[in-house]
């Protein structure tokens, strides 16, 4: 093989790898120089050759990102199941479903102490001792009814009976300081005397009547589902409703302590007159209360499926069943037969 002398050994051989593509793209070229070209010492004021610049792709490629080892908790850290809100709306639900097994468990319990009060009157012959009202043993008169709402009223209902029931005393109470602000009143005022009189009556009169007339049949009708009761309790507490709106307007000489009696007192005394305004306020008070009860319970009434037509055929089964209505019919019609046989 001939060699040339500062020619290219290669230089016409087919099998030439200075001849390859991918080194003839890197020689030195125009567009760019390298470190290799360059010589500081030719040319004292030639800068450096700009840097290397690789040419653009037709598809660029995404440098890969490093690849991490996914990263192991320790068994002490917790795990993350979920986002924050998850998390929050499942301990909100637990708290409610916990907070409705209490409410279970409580009403099963009561369930089950009423169970066993009912059990314990059947057992002693049905007949319960009265506790209302709540007289010492040595007062020469004994209470009358038996009366427990916790026992006798349905879970749902005894929260509007034992408003009911507060309502009632209530009233009692406020009756007992019309009494008092009309015996101030007629101290200072002789022409008070008539109303002093008429607030002692008052007094004694609507507090056994208001218990018998529309607390007991309201209380017999949350007890029993009794249309009847709810008929006797809506027509009652409407003239009771009635009553109280005149006891807060005061009218003169009627032996109420409203607001007109109360505010034509201020010309008398001072302190009389405030009296009274206390009065007037808790007689509003008891008046207000009053109409939102009876709206309420005539709701709940409705809710029942309640009518007429049942309270008729309550009234019908109760005349009938009572042993003195039916002794004296029966004298009734025997007397009639006989006065007919005689008759010539």
């Amino acid at each position: 093989m001939a060699v040339n002398g500062g020619g290219n050994p290669f230089e016409g051989d087919p099998g030439n790898p200075f001849q390859d593509p991918a080194i003839i793209q890197h020689r030195p070229a125009s567009e760019y120089a390298t470190l290799d070209v360059y010589n500081p010492f030719e040319n004292p004021g030639q800068r450096p050759p700009p840097p290397y610049e690789p040419r653009p792709s037709a598809t660029p490629t995404q440098p890969a990102l490093p690849s991490q080892p996914p990263k192991k908790t320790s068994p002490t850290e917790p795990r993350n199941y979920g986002s924050y809100g998850t998390q929050e709306s499942a301990a909100a639900a637990t708290a409610e479903l916990l907070k409705r097994q209490e409410e279970l468990n409580r009403k099963a319990e009561e369930l089950d102490r009423r169970e066993r009060e009912l059990q314990n009157a059947a057992i002693s012959g049905g007949a319960r001792p009265n506790n209302w009202p709540p007289l010492p043993s040595f007062f020469p008169v004994q209470p009358c009814f038996y009366q427990d709402i916790s026992v006798e009223i349905p879970i749902e209902s005894q929260k509007t009976v034992t408003t009911m029931y507060y309502l009632w005393m209530a009233s009692v109470g406020t009756l007992f300081l019309n009494f008092l602000a009309s015996l101030a009143w007629f101290c200072v005022n002789s022409g008070g005397g008539s109303g002093f009189g008429l607030s002692i009556l008052w007094a004694l009169i609507f507090t056994p009547c208001s218990f018998l007339c529309w607390y007991r049949p309201m209380y017999k009708a949350f007890r029993s589902d009794s249309s009847f009761n709810f008929f006797v309790f809506f027509f009652i507490f409407f003239a009771q409703d009635v009553v109280y709106v005149l006891q807060s307007i005061g009218i003169p000489g009627w032996g109420f302590s409203g607001w007109i009696v109360s505010l034509s007192a201020l010309n008398t005394s001072t302190a009389v007159a405030v009296l009274m305004m206390l009065v007037a306020t808790l007689f509003t008070a008891v008046a207000v209360l009053g109409v939102v009860m009876l709206k309420r319970i005539h709701s709940l009434y409705r809710r029942t499926g309640a009518s007429f037509q049942k309270a008729q055929e309550e009234f019908a089964a109760g005349v009938f069943s009572n042993q003195t209505v039916r002794t004296a019919a029966a004298n009734a019609a025997t007397g009639a037969a006989s006065n007919a046989f005689r008759a010539p």
